[in-house]
């Protein structure tokens, strides 16, 4: 099964913790009701009027499922290691103000990758696929080798959050181009931009402790960019 859904400079299951952001409330809702696959393939089979056109039908379909259940099974590998990472981190927290605000944050991320996994788990199976489960724990290791946070204050734990946002916003915008199915590939682009506003709401977090930064630090958010979103050590 592939799991290369972060670009190879970013982080792999070996090398530490990628972040996937959902969509909140009625999007959530509104996804579920776009993903009636078995609905969408009918109506496409029933435009075929020959066996031959049925038979060609079924082989795409059958790739486009493949290809797409391998691609989301990725995302879902990821976010189980979401929801692992910010309840190892939440633990490394302090009973201050800052750690508290931290800690509101994380909650409420970790809830949305929950909503997320289960998501995704469901439109796994609906393609035919099998959905990777959740593992024990998970390598942060080349982040903090990076200086991409840490685990050692409040500080350092929100700047470890803001680079696996930014992360996850990465990932999204350059995997949903290999899906087939247009309603994923609409879903998949509505998540890396929620991934970039969650990504600026820690931002924002630092700005309101008085760290002088842009809300938003570039015009994209791309490999290119990283490094002017996330906060070094």
């Amino acid at each position: 099964m592939n799991h290369d859904f972060m670009s190879d400079d970013l982080a792999s299951p070996q090398s530490g913790v990628s972040r996937r952001r959902v969509m909140v409330g009625g999007t959530i809702a509104g996804l579920v009701g776009t993903l009636g696959f078995s609905a969408l393939t009918k109506s496409a089979a029933q435009a075929q009027n020959s066996s031959a056109g049925n038979r060609i039908l079924e082989g795409i379909r059958s790739r486009a499922a493949a290809n797409d259940a391998d691609i989301l099974n990725g995302a879902l590998y990821y976010e189980h290691q979401a929801i692992w990472a910010y309840g190892a981190a939440a633990g490394g927290l302090s009973d201050t103000d800052v750690g508290k605000a931290v800690l509101a944050i994380a909650l409420a991320n970790q809830a949305d990758h929950a909503a997320h996994r289960d998501l995704l788990t469901q439109v796994v199976r609906d393609l035919g696929g099998t959905p990777v489960t959740a593992e024990d724990s998970y390598d942060l290791s080349a982040y903090l080798e990076r200086g991409d946070g840490g685990l050692d204050s409040d500080v350092n734990i929100a700047k470890l959050a803001l680079a696996l946002e930014t992360d996850a916003a990465i990932a999204y915008a350059s995997e949903v181009a290999r899906l087939k199915t247009p309603e994923l590939i609409t879903a998949g682009a509505t998540i890396a931009a929620a991934e970039a506003a969650h990504a600026t709401t820690i931002r924002a977090a630092f700005i309101s402790l008085g760290v002088e930064i842009p809300f938003v630090p570039a015009p994209y958010v791309s490999t290119a960019t990283r490094e002017q979103w996330v906060l070094k050590v």
